[in-house]
């Protein structure tokens, strides 16, 4: 049903490391790239995910309420897309950790712009 999600960034090089990163862990790498646009995803594949700089040329802001989800192969994955947010500027907003009881696991971090997203799968 999703094709894409993109999120603004008021610095695309920042967001740029930490996205390929994240990307590389998941096995996936960039398929399209402008001066103000970087999408990484499959052609034909599962959504993919792009970082921009806004189209208005206004600053980027956050979401409030918004979150992007990235789904994970298994705990472990979940783990490593933890760290690598945080070794690549980004911040905690929730450790890896089952949440509730319907084996739903994830971890929650913000991108360096501030933008939410959360590492998941369901065991």
């Amino acid at each position: 049903m999703i094709g894409y999600v993109t999120l603004g960034t008021n610095d695309l090089e920042r967001a740029a490391k930490f996205y390929d990163a994240i990307a590389a862990e998941m096995g996936t790498g960039r398929m399209m790239e402008f001066d103000t646009f970087i999408a990484w995803g499959k052609p034909d594949g599962p959504a993919g995910f792009a970082a921009t700089k806004p189209y208005d040329g206004k600053p980027a802001t956050v979401g409030n309420g918004m979150m992007v989800a990235l789904q994970a192969k298994d705990k472990e994955q979940v783990q490593k897309l933890y760290e690598i947010a945080l070794a690549n500027g980004g911040t905690d907003e929730g450790a890896p950790g089952p949440r509730g009881d319907d084996g739903f696991y994830a971890a929650y971090f913000r991108d360096p712009d501030g933008n939410k997203l959360n590492a998941f799968t369901m065991v």
